[in-house]
Formats: C-alpha cells, structure tokens, sequence
C-alpha cells in the first residue's frame, strides 16, 4: 500500500470517528405518524431519555418512544419508564430529594417509505 493510499485509509477512519460525536436530532413519531418535537443526542438511547424523562409511563405500563432521526428514514423504538429514586448524596443545595430517574429499553428500528 503506497504511503498515499494509507494516508487516506487513516484520514477517513478519523473523519467517521469525528461524525459518529456529532450531535443528531430526532424527531418524535406518534403511532400515526404526527411528529412534533425534536430531541437531541450523540446517540438515540440519549434522546430516548430525554422523551421519557417527560413521560408518565412506569415499569409496568412503559410508554412507546418513537424517534425519527432527521435526514434518515428510520425510525428508533422504545419502552421508557421513570422512577423516583433518592437523589445522589453530593447533590447540590437546589436539588430536591427525591428525583425522577428515566429508563428506555430499545425494541427495534423500523423503516418508513414517507417523512
């Protein structure tokens, strides 16, 4: 491999690296495909949480997340839940005791033929 071709090689691997940190957005989906709202995030996990943080699910009846990622045509899927758990000893003075916690659990990435 000629030193220039590898200087490629190297080139694009970092290029993808810097992509992959970059912040994305994703819109939220209703099951009827109605979207408002756009969340963002390195990856969709930290949107997901960011939407579920809103939420009123719980453990035992998670909510549905549905986040489109912006400029794609995929579609993200999610049950998110939160819980009110202690907040942590070194919180601030502001903070209150108890806080909401989120979770999201990924279901699968669907495909959709329209935005």
């Amino acid at each position: 491999m000629s030193f220039y071709n590898c200087f490629l090689a190297i080139s694009y691997s970092i290029a993808k690296v810097i992509k992959m940190a970059e912040t994305r957005n994703f819109v939220l989906r209703d099951k009827n495909g109605n979207e408002s709202g756009v969340f963002t995030g390195k990856q969709p996990r930290q949107a997901a949480l960011k939407v579920a943080n809103r939420g009123a699910g719980t453990k035992k009846k998670p909510d549905t997340i549905m986040l489109r990622e912006r400029g794609t045509k995929k579609v993200h899927v999610f049950k998110a839940w939160k819980e009110v758990v202690d907040a942590p000893k070194n919180r601030p003075a502001w903070m209150p005791a108890k806080i909401n916690k989120p979770f999201v659990e990924k279901v699968k990435i669907e495909k959709i033929d329209e935005i």
